[in-house]
């Protein structure tokens, strides 16, 4: 069987790709290109590529090993998480053979759905707690929601694009996951109706860190955020206590930009 398929390669989809495809009908793939597309190719394309992915199992269970555990991040009901919660669900059809890559992948609208280890380091960095009500800001694809929802007591995510909010409701849905709760508005104010949280987690760089994320945070509580300008960022851990704050720096990261009244602008 050839390694590359003509029809796929004019259309820029990889070698990765292609040999994902081949691999389910490589016969009927070389006679008929409208029966093996996927992504916007063809009608059926995208099933027959879930179909012919390594197990998802399999693939969690290498992502947790070599890009979170072998990296340092320890925490036993971190990793279960991050091995239980199916990352493929998150991403669009076309980008399901790379949901378990070492790499962000967009989900649209100009964002993403962070690297799996950076969805483990800032969640070990959170600290979360089974009793715990937390906010994230950013809710992007749901992903890092699911996996604090396995954490925590409860969670409320703001998203401020609508329609990222109504998909990432539905995969939750689907998922059986019901302790998250989605709003949307401006993430950079917060979300004081359901204040104080005693952990908060931003996905999304911000310029500086929002006094209103502050305010919000209960005594004892943690918030990790990255903060920096657009193009990189400090990942900083702040933790409010005795009525102050104490920052530590976790790290250089990259993230799209926190947009809102208290962050950048559009």
């Amino acid at each position: 069987m050839h390694d590359v398929h003509p029809y796929l390669a004019d259309r820029g989809i990889d070698r990765k790709a292609q040999r994902w495809h081949l691999a389910f009908k490589p016969y009927r793939g070389y006679n008929m290109p409208h029966d093996i597309t996927w992504g916007g190719y063809g009608s059926d394309g995208c099933k027959q590529a879930e179909r012919a992915m390594v197990d998802p199992f399999i693939a969690r269970r290498t992502m947790v090993r070599e890009q979170i555990e072998a990296r340092g991040v320890k925490d036993p009901r971190i990793l279960s998480a991050m091995l239980e919660i199916p990352r493929h669900k998150f991403v669009d059809e076309y980008l399901k053979y790379k949901a378990y890559d070492d790499a962000p992948l967009t989900i649209g609208y100009g964002q993403t759905i962070s690297q799996p280890y950076m969805v483990a380091l800032m969640t070990e960095a959170l600290k979360p707690e089974a009793e715990n009500k937390v906010l994230e800001i950013g809710t992007g694809s749901g992903y890092q929601a699911a996996i604090l929802s396995r954490l925590c007591g409860s969670v409320y995510t703001v998203e401020r694009l609508g329609v990222l909010a109504a998909r990432a409701r539905k995969v939750l849905d689907e998922l059986g996951i019901f302790n998250v709760h989605i709003r949307i508005g401006d993430g950079t104010r917060g979300y004081a109706k359901d204040a104080p949280y005693d952990r908060i987690i931003v996905t999304a760089g911000a310029p500086h860190v929002p006094e209103a994320l502050v305010e919000q945070l209960a005594p004892g509580g943690i918030l990790v955020i990255p903060v920096g300008d657009q193009y990189l960022q400090d990942l900083k851990r702040i933790t409010k206590k005795n009525g102050q704050t104490i920052t530590e720096s976790m790290g250089g990261c990259r993230f799209v930009k926190l947009i809102g009244e208290n962050g950048w602008s559009e």
